[in-house]
This record gives structure tokens, sequence and C-alpha cells, in this order.
């Protein structure tokens, strides 16, 4: 019965955080587009990165603490997920949806959904890949850029991570990741878990 008492207060204070239902309505049309067209719209990244810095800057006890957070959350996504772009394994809309989810999430809290955004889409990938039956040409994939990594390391060197076409597993809407494992995360934050 508590942890039904549990969910009902989290139901009551997702309807009425202004924020959090931005967010996860903000995900949801990110995560259909990216699902249908593999494109997350700049409109919705930079115009819900644009909201979440001026809410939280104007909702929180001190405008500085607001836009401090709301900054440095876009920042922490931003940060870690450049890296995956450059390397070509992510698309840009995948960066700049991270870096806006950031932003209304705070650094600390934006961590954490990276870790959950990383396990669903290390889930995803490995049931799509079963899916297509291509386990095996995945793991070898892997394996492969593991080595690369490596050596270009060992080396010196910057390593390239780029697959060629053939070479792909196919291509996985992560968009659908990053809102799968950021309202996991914030359900589980709000509900004491994490």
């Amino acid at each position: 019965m508590q942890e039904f008492n549990a969910v009902l207060e989290l139901l009551a204070m997702l309807a009425t955080d202004i924020r959090m239902l931005a967010l996860f309505a903000l995900l949801g049309v990110a995560a259909v587009s990216d699902w249908r067209f593999y494109r997350i719209p700049n409109w919705l990244t930079f115009g819900g990165a644009c909201f979440a810095l001026i809410y939280g800057t104007m909702a929180a006890r001190t405008p500085s603490s607001g836009a401090l957070s709301a900054f440095g959350g876009l920042g922490v996504g931003f940060v870690v997920m450049l890296p995956f772009y450059a390397l070509g394994i992510m698309g840009a809309g995948d960066v700049k949806l991270m870096a806006m989810t950031g932003a209304f999430l705070g650094p600390q809290q934006t961590l954490m959904a990276l870790l959950f955004t990383f396990i669903a889409g290390g889930v995803a990938a490995l049931a799509f890949a079963i899916h297509r039956r291509r386990l095996a040409h995945m793991l070898g994939n892997v394996k492969t850029a593991a080595q690369g990594m490596l050596i270009s390391g060992i080396a010196g060197v910057r390593p390239d991570g780029r697959l060629q076409a053939g070479q792909s597993v196919g291509k996985l809407p992560y968009g659908v990741c990053i809102a799968a494992g950021t309202v996991v995360q914030v359900l589980a934050h709000q509900l004491g878990f994490v």
C-alpha cells in the first residue's frame, strides 16, 4: 500500500511540475521523430533548451543558482555526448537532445540520466542486433572498434571509430534511448531509488 501511495504522490507531483511535463513532452516528440525520420528537429532541442534555461533561472530560489544549475546540466549533457558524435557513433541531434535534457535536470541528475540512457542504448542495440540476426556481426564490430581505440591510444593518435556502411549492423534511433533512460531516471529519482 505504501508503494501505491508513493506512486500516486509521484503522479500528482509530475502533473503539477511544468518543467517535468515540458521535458517529458519534448522527449516524447523527439523519440517519435527519431523513430520515424532518424532526425531530431533543431526547433525542439533549441526551443526546449531555451525554455529550460529561462524557467530554471526564474523558478529557482535565486536566479544565479537556477542559471548555474541549468547551464551546468546543459554543459554536462553536451560534453559527455560530444565525443560519440566526433567518432561518428551518434548524430548531432542526439548530442543536442541530451544537452537540452541536461538544462532541465541540472548537472548531477544529468549524469545519472546519461548512465540510464547508456544502459537503455545498450539494451536497445542488443535487441536491434538480435532482431536483425546480426548479433555476431555487431560483437565483431565492437571488438574491432575496441582494438582500434587501444592501438590508437598506445600510438598516441586520434582513433577513427567510423564504420563503413557495409560493416554497420544498422541505424539505431538513439533519441528513443535518451527519452527512455531519462524518464526512468527521473521517475526513479522522484521515488527515492537514485
